[in-house]
């Protein structure tokens, strides 16, 4: 064995071990899966379901609780979409799965004039699909592909383009309150995604419908957000630490912390108390 197949066979190892202990940490941290968990891994045939479905099966073989897992893809019917590289890739590796069938492309192109992105409403008729297969065949949680970076990209969009400060968060009840979300990768950086689903080489199917569009407001804030960490690297890393770390009295939300009434919480010291509180905040510097 030449010495490059060593190092690059090491690198592999070392990105394996590090996605694996993100995802592992992620579920950790929010609770993502208990014991009798039947899990449904919404797989499209992009680098990052193909890898979620990878590191969880993996888990599902040294977790010390059991839970199940069924892999589920939306066939939207897009002209020319290989129906059977999903289906043969699933059976090849031996997991349960379910293909839904249902023409979402044909409404999209519909309704979305020329030239418009398709992603929202793409993206409304899909998660209806499969919440309703969740709920339908006693699916307990419902796991996404979602990156660190796709979580930090989602952040700007709202601050950019919705006057909101939300993301997506690790873990999610549902509007309608009947199916659980989450998203084991939150914490994988992008670039580990992609190098490993090279390594890996999953049969990657590209989405002729929305993956194309160059006029995405998504793609102007990753190509931001990009050159920010080309300009000082751990930025994005900062930024995602910055979500799970708020400090709603530094912020500017009147329905988050009650800015109005601060009247009322503040403290009146006495002529004692205020010389021993100026005494222990600012100490004096005492002359010899």
């Amino acid at each position: 064995m030449t010495e490059n197949v060593v190092t690059k066979k090491f690198a592999l190892n070392k990105l394996k071990k590090r996605l694996r202990r993100n995802v592992g940490k992620a579920i950790a941290d929010y609770n993502m899966i208990q014991d009798g968990d039947n899990i449904m891994v919404c797989l499209s045939g992009g680098k990052d379901s193909y890898t979620l479905l990878d590191i969880l099966m993996n888990l599902q073989k040294h977790a010390p609780i059991k839970f199940d897992i069924i892999a589920v893809n939306l066939d939207q019917k897009q002209p020319g979409f290989p129906e059977h590289i999903l289906p043969e890739y699933l059976a090849e590796i031996g997991v349960d799965f379910h293909i839904i069938e249902k023409d979402t492309y044909s409404i999209v192109k519909e309704v979305v004039p020329e030239g418009k992105t398709t992603c929202g409403i793409c993206s409304r008729l899909r998660r209806g699909s499969l919440y309703g297969y969740a709920r339908q065949n006693g699916i307990t949680k419902i796991a996404l592909g979602h990156h660190r970076d796709d979580i930090i990209e989602t952040a700007f969009l709202n601050m950019f383009y919705g006057s909101k400060i939300k993301a997506m968060p690790p873990k999610l009840l549902s509007d309608d309150k009947t199916n659980i979300l989450i998203r084991p990768l939150a914490y994988c950086k992008e670039a580990d995604i992609i190098r490993y689903s090279e390594q890996q080489q999953f049969p990657i199917i590209p989405c002729n419908l929305c993956g194309s569009q160059q006029n995405m407001q998504r793609q102007v804030i990753k190509d931001m957000l990009q050159g920010w960490e080309k300009q000082q690297p751990g930025r994005l890393e900062n930024i995602f630490r910055s979500l799970q770390n708020i400090s709603p009295s530094q912020l500017a939300d009147n329905a988050l912390f009650n800015f109005k009434d601060l009247e009322l919480q503040r403290k009146v010291l006495t002529g004692d108390e205020e010389a021993d509180y100026d005494e222990r905040q600012y100490p004096l510097a005492r002359e010899g």
